[in-house]
């Protein structure tokens, strides 16, 4: 699980082509530090395992590779990236940790694009004090979306603005613009998205709101009641007899 809120503005290093899948090679040394073989790490929204060895770890390069199956370059926009791309990384959740953004499992739903930007605000120095951002969105996920709702674009915790139909709008401070890919996003990229897991499972529970039906077992018959068994007689000892 993680947060969304972003650790670190990483690099793509190279990226391997494996038959329909990738090995993809990245540079981040904040979440590297402490990393070890089979780790998560969130790699712009999509939860990747850390393959390296323990020596290749070791050795100080704070990077680290990752394999990409083909159903998350399908399903996700971590095949359009190539070397020298900019990513966000995200460690996994430690349990007990600040939970400064909402949960997020690191599993796309869907892909949207980057509509459009409209700058908000400036500051007596000029600078841009909020921008706001309109994202496409696939008719299969818009009815997990609500206004002031939580929701993950390439890794980031943001909140909706607006959820329309097809689309939807975040506020994005300073702060965000800067620290995520999300301040270079040109218009026409693609961005993944993850849903608020909660609200999923709240459909499914309503879905299924009565109990499945249970096979019924047949009546087991009554045991008839066993006769009385006369007593034994005891055996005679020597003396006795």
């Amino acid at each position: 699980m993680f947060t969304g809120i972003i650790e670190e503005l990483g690099e793509v290093v190279s990226i391997e082509e494996i038959g329909d899948s990738s090995r993809i090679r990245l540079r981040g040394p904040v979440v590297c530090e402490g990393a070890r073989h089979g780790d998560s790490i969130a790699v712009n929204g999509v939860c990747l395992t850390v393959v390296d060895t323990p020596e290749e770890l070791a050795s100080g390069t704070g990077e680290f590779s990752a394999d990409v199956m083909a159903e998350t370059l399908h399903r996700s926009s971590l095949g359009e990236l190539s070397p020298g791309s900019a990513v966000n990384l995200e460690r996994a959740m430690a349990l007990g940790a600040r939970l400064g953004g909402h949960l997020v499992q690191g599993h796309v739903d869907a892909t949207g694009r980057l509509l459009s930007r409209e700058p908000g605000e400036r500051d007596a120095a000029g600078n841009l004090r909020w921008e706001v951002l309109r994202f496409s969105l696939p008719e299969s996920v818009t009815r997990y979306l609500v206004e002031k709702g939580s929701i993950t674009v390439d890794g980031v915790s943001l909140t909706v603005v607006e959820a329309a139909r097809d689309s939807f709008t975040v506020s994005l401070i300073p702060a965000t613009l800067a620290l995520t890919t999300l301040g270079a996003k040109a218009v026409g990229e693609s961005v993944n998205l993850e849903v608020d897991v909660l609200a999923k499972y709240v459909e499914r529970l309503l879905e299924s709101r009565t109990l499945p039906t249970l096979p019924t077992l047949p009546p087991t018959a009554p045991t008839a009641p066993t006769a009385p068994t006369a007593p034994t007689a005891p055996t005679a000892t020597g003396e006795e007899r």
